[in-house]
């Protein structure tokens, strides 16, 4: 379907990869990987032709249709949600108008052969194209990545950027090419809907090459892997777990193999150096020389260092560090109009205990999360912090907080002002700054990057109870795997909101699920309460 050979690009000077190849064959679901600036982006570039490489040649089955999808979703407006779908495809719009025309002159009269044939051509592409059932299938996807029938009219401009990356979606789904394109297609997706979209692509019988950060979406459903990473395309056979443990055994064959190259090498080298200067010995010196100018150097990529941290131990609570008592909330609209949350909820959370919030979009999580951290009222009961409690909250707002003028280390410093340099610069170092990193302006941080200097300082603070509210968004795995190690040395009790299934399962130990003006409490961990539910 797609042959990539001896590709090579570079910007400015900087190598991206050096002749890599891959295949992605019919039908085959494959994850791209790589740290950020490593060339994935890039990569999609010159698939869909936006930018040329510097050597290599990509090459594509005949008539190949392939489809994008990208965070930068433009600007959509003018059309209701389910006909932004329907449009996805300006081909379908071509062909509908093209084939109506057609029928329209020849109930005028005008028969020809080759009018007739036209009409076959198009009415074959259009059915190949899904225009027959294209409403439908827009339907179908705008209901299962959580847009509710009732709203497919609503005008796109109406919805949340959120929301509107999930109708981009949509529109790509629905067309059902050959091959799609996808860039983080989880980001701003709930479980529900995570899970909706990883069915659909398993039955998808076109081939899909993706980015994403959700380690249990990758798991689920890629069956290869492409790293980009080194100036190297690299390809692993399996899912994410097993590109992980196969990368781990080829750095360590690669280790042993530079250990005998090296030694190898050093022996050369000293008979150089030893006979160099005797003319007896001249042309075995020589031969030597010429043999070590031919061979290729084995290069050792950085290892990625991992740090042990030692977070403060914080004091400890009482037994009974949250208690909701027939807790209610009610919005009022702008029109006025009161919008129930959820109502009469009741509940305990006891020491140590990690809680799992879960429901879909807009069920009230994040209000629930409000409430018991102090920062919105309920509006019926009472929900209160025990004693000696000591709380720390992060959520996507929590980053508007930071100074952009300052640097990382100066922000920090501010924030744990009772340390000495070296400990900041340990913690930094444990949640991935090192080096010139902690010198950089917040101003230039990335959205992943002003999370983690966020969650370093809350959880270097002397806190007992951690309220995270989406923790994860815009952290790369390797981000999350940094953050989860720091959470399971974590000497106190936790209420979660995440959509990533992986980083629940490692975590929680009680889930609390926001559903229908209500929560439901569900005992054991995240793993045990998707058996209950029959979910993933």
């Amino acid at each position: 379907m797609i042959t990539v050979s001896n590709l090579s690009k570079s910007y400015g000077g900087q190598v991206l990869y050096q002749n890599g190849s891959f295949f992605i064959g019919a039908g085959e679901k494959v994850g791209l990987v790589g740290p950020n600036g490593a060339g994935k982006t890039s990569l999609f570039r010159l698939i869909r032709g936006e930018e040329r490489a510097d050597t290599g040649t990509i090459d594509f089955a005949n008539r190949l249709r392939i489809c994008y999808f990208s965070q930068s979703v433009g600007e959509l407006k003018g059309r209701s949600a389910i006909e932004e779908v329907i449009h996805g495809n300006p081909r379908l719009g071509f062909l509908k108008t093209e084939i109506s025309k057609i029928e329209k002159a020849l109930e005028e009269g005008d028969y020809s052969d080759e009018l007739l044939e036209k009409l076959g051509d198009f009415q074959t592409e259009f059915e190949k194209l899904g225009g027959y059932d294209i409403e439908h299938q827009a339907a179908e996807v705008l209901t299962g990545l959580g847009i509710a029938p009732e709203d497919h009219g609503r005008p796109v401009e109406s919805f949340s950027g959120g929301w509107k990356m999930r109708i981009a979606l949509a529109k790509v789904l629905a067309q059902k090419p050959e091959f799609i394109l996808m860039d983080e297609p989880t980001n701003y997706l709930d479980v529900e809907s995570i899970i909706w979209l990883e069915e659909w692509l398993k039955a998808f019988k076109g081939a899909v090459l993706m980015t994403s950060h959700d380690r249990d979406f990758m798991n689920g459903l890629v069956k290869k892997i492409i790293e980009v990473n080194h100036k190297q395309i690299t390809v692993y056979s399996g899912n994410y777990d097993y590109y992980e443990k196969e990368r781990e055994i080829r750095r360590e064959q690669l280790v042993a193999s530079s250990g005998r190259q090296q030694a190898m090498l050093q022996k050369e080298e000293e008979f150089i150096a030893k006979f160099a200067a005797r003319a007896s010995h001249a042309a075995q010196v020589q031969s030597r020389v010429k043999k070590l100018d031919k061979i290729d150097r084995i290069e050792l990529m950085p290892e990625e260092q991992s740090i042990n941290f030692e977070f403060p131990k914080p004091p400890r609570s009482g037994n009974d560090v949250v208690k909701m008592d027939s807790v209610g909330k009610v919005y009022l609209s702008p029109e006025g109009k009161e919008k129930r949350v959820f109502a009469q909820v009741s509940g305990v959370v006891r020491r140590m205990e990690r809680v799992a919030v879960v429901g879909v979009n807009g069920a009230g999580k994040s209000t629930l999360l409000k409430v018991i951290a102090g920062l919105t009222e309920a509006t019926e009961g009472k929900a209160e912090v025990g004693a000696n409690v000591h709380l720390g909250y992060f959520s996507q707002y929590s980053m508007d907080v930071l100074n952009p003028q300052k640097t990382l280390f100066e922000e920090v410093r501010d924030r744990v002002a009772d340390k000495s340099d070296g400990y900041l610069r340990s913690l930094l170092a444990a949640f991935l700054f090192r080096g010139d990193d902690v010198e950089k302006k917040v101003s230039v941080l990335s959205g992943g990057e002003k999370s983690r200097l966020i969650l370093a300082t809350i959880l270097t603070n002397p806190c007992n109870l951690l309220i995270l509210d989406e923790p994860t968004n815009h952290l790369d795995i390797r981000s999350r795997e940094v953050l989860v190690e720091a959470l399971k040395g974590f000497d106190g009790t936790m209420l979660i909101v995440s959509h990533d299934r992986h980083f629940l399962k490692q975590l929680t130990t009680q889930v609390a699920e926001v559903n229908k003006g209500g929560v439901t409490f569900y005992p054991g961990t995240y793993n045990e309460y998707l058996t209950t539910i029959g979910g993933h």
